[in-house]
């Protein structure tokens, strides 16, 4: 089973609403422009699509765990649904539980718009994982599965990074 019509539809709708927040110009030039930006509101609260966002990604995450065909099409959808991606986040935490799905949606972003950003968003997580003492390996490993094999910009795929920061001692890319 893939991602429902409604959930999808819905993803979709809250996209098109965010996607003015994520693509206002910014003036480089403007020495206050970061320090605005980080002062407003969170992007899914400027949009008031917060609950309807979050819900939706749980949704889509839990539609992702159970079997592949789901996993291509919440893929698909996060891909095709840009600011949706770019605006949500799963709560972060220092429990296992919590490092294991900030995980899945990393795995289920696949690459997002930049592996760069991806590897080192991977790393901070390690970080703050190792810190909780959270014992890493086998989560990596587990949601290692989960992903993409496909290497879309030459980095490799979330599988390979995943089991790249898995194989290093301490856990992590750098």
């Amino acid at each position: 089973m893939g991602v429902p019509g409604e959930l999808a539809d819905e993803v979709e709708l809250i996209d098109a609403l965010l996607k003015p927040i994520a693509n206002r110009p910014v003036d480089f030039t403007d020495p206050d422009a970061m320090a605005r930006m980080s002062g407003g509101p969170h992007p899914l609260d400027e949009a008031n699509v917060r609950e309807e966002a979050e819900r939706a990604l749980r949704e889509l995450l839990t539609l992702y765990e159970r079997d592949e065909e789901a996993r291509i099409e919440v893929r698909a959808l996060l891909d095709r649904c840009a600011a949706f991606t770019w605006a949500t986040d799963v709560p972060r935490g220092r429990a296992p539980q919590a490092f294991r799905r900030q995980l899945l949606l990393l795995s289920a972003r696949d690459h997002a718009r930049d592996t760069r950003d991806e590897m080192v968003l991977l790393n901070g997580m390690c970080e703050e994982a190792r810190e909780a003492g959270v014992d890493m390996r086998p989560l990596l490993l587990e949601i290692a599965e989960l992903s993409s094999d496909e290497d879309k910009y030459g980095m490799g795929s979330v599988r390979h990074i995943l089991l790249r920061a898995a194989g290093r001692e301490p856990v992590g890319l750098w």
